[in-house]
């Protein structure tokens, strides 16, 4: 509890600091679950899978009943290629200042999902419902609250259409075949986002159907929140009237504003993806991602993977966060036009914000590239853009989006996979969902804990309000081969966030120790610690940027074909009671000298290296002629005569199989230590040749050349 309270007291010093900016700065989130024990396509690359939706209805009721007086709605999902039908999507509708936005019956998921979890009961024999009755009488109610309503003619009985103006309705479904289109979710979506023609010219259509013992009721494309508050009012009033007992909201996602809370669980490629009500409090969005964590546990399922060997990892599906304003028009990057240049800058010079806290996937060929991880000569296309846009001076958001969204995207012109998100900024390619005045921040892996992910949006939230006070006008930094070398290692990736968070303090925005220690991330890259003597040393798996395998590069759920055959790690050596000595530590791989550079920080003085290294081969992959080095085995050498042969293992280094996955984080740990096998050697090692020029960089050593 100690631990809690220290922690909620250091987001509301950020609430504190944040609104004495006077620029509101909403913050969502994308957090995604998954079956950490299951090998079901569904749970680890398909998106749609019977388990995988039963797991979530059960998820999003406790969290609906957690929410009482909130509207459950079952909306469209997303749409895909190699997908029949839009995927399914739960939502909840709530109002922000708690006043009730549904009275009526209680959608089935809340009536039965919990208990068919426990297996009390049996479901009762499905209730007789008409659904022409139903129609008839919400068109009478609609016309007492001065509405213009009216049932449908025969072979469309349980439709009616209403209108807020005289004009008269359309009835006939000859003149209007809109009137007989299918209920949504029915049917493929085409284009970018479903469309309601009957709305948009200003009548309404609601069919009404049976569904087991349920009544489904479908809404149309309501786009004021008052409007569908009264209509959704009278659907309830008029239920409770005819004692019904469970109703389903379908249709057309609902109108939101300031005012309104609304949360969505749907299905994505191996997890469950739950898109949050964006928060205006830090501390808010803390409650809520603990609330969502303790359903989502309770149903079996976990924000993190453990493989077999040890190795952690997320969920699978990414752990995006967004930031906005309540309203498009408020977002801090409209209202102030340079903040997403000095954003762009800012992340282009602190390559931690890209890399310390990604998935395992990243580089040129993730889902979430860098700005500068493109093509070499867009490097002088984005400064030309960023000065042409300081020039404008007050620039319009679709100057902004139009400027900016060629460069963050990836190699492809993607602008959906971009580390830097603007596709919901300013973007009249969407739709609606287009122009919500969003940035979303793709290149965040899943927390493990809720406390990861806001500390992680805490960090945003701040590095934006620093912007907001202070532009960032620094030129871009041409980073070359030292982004994917330096910036690989988490030594240099926690020493730039230092620097991150130094610029925070210096400008108002520090971020409390509490918020600190999650933002350090290091426990999971952690692969062995060993002491030799008064030396200590340790070996942190490192960041890889795994390519795209050229032609069997393909779409499999949403997934593509990488080479995940390299890996990279961090030999990192310390002697706080005799620094000196490390000047005579020497590394060898076969009859390779590697050198170990200098480095200091905080703790004190270290020698490091970063070897890169193939692990397995691979059935699909680059270099197919080149072997597996595994195990790795390196020789650590001091001039006193001690000598130690490190084995790094990829599996059991006995080569039994485990027992099944680690049944938790501390089981997952013991296994990576006994991964590493440290032997002491009674000879010293014959003299040693530097590597090749090729295989030799100034942070990295790639031993794939030996």
């Amino acid at each position: 509890m100690e631990s809690d309270d220290g922690f909620l007291r250091a987001l509301s010093a950020h609430d504190a600091a944040v609104s004495q900016l006077g620029l509101p700065i909403w913050i969502g989130a994308e957090p995604t679950f998954t079956d950490r024990f299951s090998e079901a396509p569904e749970w680890l690359f398909c998106a749609l899978g019977d388990d995988k939706r039963e797991r979530a209805e059960r998820v999003f009721a406790r969290l609906a009943s957690a929410s009482p007086g909130s509207a459950v709605f079952r909306c469209v999902g997303r749409q895909y290629e190699d997908e029949d039908l839009p995927r399914w999507n739960y939502g909840l509708y709530s109002h922000r200042q708690g006043r009730t936005t549904w009275k009526g019956p209680p959608d089935p998921l809340l009536v039965g999902a919990l208990e068919n979890a426990s297996g009390a009961g049996e479901s009762p024999d499905p209730v007789k419902l008409d659904p022409l009755q139903y129609a008839r009488l919400l068109a009478d109610r609609l016309n007492q609250r001065c509405l213009s309503a009216s049932v449908l003619p025969e072979p469309q009985a349980g439709r009616l259409v209403f209108r807020c103006d005289d004009v008269p309705l359309p009835t006939d479904i000859k003149q209007c075949p809109d009137l007989g289109r299918a209920l949504l979710g029915q049917d493929r979506v085409e284009g970018v986002e479903v469309c309601d023609e009957l709305a948009r010219d200003g009548s309404y259509l609601i069919c009404c159907v049976p569904s087991g013992d349920a009544l489904q009721v479908e809404l149309p494309a309501i786009s004021d929140i008052e409007l569908f508050a009264r209509v959704l009012e009278t659907i309830g009033e008029t239920a409770n009237e005819l004692e019904i007992p469970a109703m389903m909201l379908t249709g057309f996602p609902p109108p939101i504003d300031d005012s309104i809370a609304w949360m969505t669980v749907t299905a994505d490629p191996a997890v469950i993806e739950v898109n949050m009500a964006p928060a205006n409090q830090i501390s808010d969005l803390w409650r809520d991602l603990t609330q969502l964590q303790q359903a989502a546990n309770a149903e079996g399922l976990d924000s993190f993977r453990l493989q077999y060997n040890g190795e952690e990892s997320d969920s699978g599906g990414g752990g995006q966060i967004t930031l906005g304003g309540p309203t498009p028009q408020a977002s801090p990057f409209l209202r102030i036009p340079g903040m997403l240049p000095s954003l762009v800058r800012y992340f282009n010079r602190h390559p931690s914000l890209s890399y310390l806290h990604a998935f395992a996937s990243i580089g040129p060929a993730s889902q979430a590239p860098r700005v500068d991880e493109g093509v070499r000569g867009t490097m002088n296309e984005l400064r030309l853009t960023l000065e042409l846009l300081r020039r404008v001076g007050n620039p319009a958001p679709e100057t902004i989006w139009g400027a900016l969204a060629p460069f963050l995207a990836d190699p492809g012109g993607n602008t959906h996979r971009a580390e830097i998100n603007i596709e919901k900024l300013w973007n009249p390619y969407l739709g609606n969902r287009g122009r919500l005045g969003l940035v979303e921040f793709r290149s965040f892996r899943m927390g493990p804990v809720p406390e990861t992910t806001t500390s992680l949006a805490a960090l945003l939230r701040s590095i934006v309000a620093m912007l907001a006070a202070h532009h960032c006008d620094q030129p871009l930094v041409d980073w070359g081969g030292e982004l994917h070398e330096r910036y690989s290692l988490p030594f240099f990736l926690q020493a730039d966030l230092r620097e991150v968070l130094e610029d925070l303090n210096r400008e108002g925005f520090g971020l409390g120790e509490p918020i600190v220690e999650h933002l350090m991330r290091d426990k999971d890259l952690l692969l062995s610690r060993f002491q030799l003597g008064n030396t200590q040393v340790e070996l942190r798996r490192a960041m890889e940027f795994w390519p795209l395998v050229g032609d069997v590069s393909m779409q499999r759920g949403g997934s593509r074909t990488i080479d995940a055959s390299t890996h990279r790690i961090e030999v990192r050596l310390r002697n706080n009671d005799n620094p000196e000595s490390l000047d005579g530590w020497t590394l060898r791989y076969g009859d390779w000298e590697i050198p170990l550079r200098a480095v200091h920080d905080r703790v004190g003085d270290g020698r490091l290296v970063g070897l890169r290294y193939r692990s397995f081969c691979p059935q699909q992959g680059l270099h197919p002629t080149l072997p597996a080095q595994d195990p790795l085995t390196l020789v650590l050498s001091h001039p006193d005569d001690r000598h130690w042969e490190i084995c790094l293992h990829q599996w059991e280094p006995n080569g039994q199989a485990y027992p099944g996955l680690p049944v938790d984080l501390q089981e997952a740990r013991s296994r990576r230590q006994a991964r590493c096998v440290f032997k002491q050697l009674h000879r010293a090692p014959d003299p040693g040749n530097p590597p090749p020029p090729e295989a030799l960089g100034d942070h990295i050593t790639d031993l794939r050349w030996y």
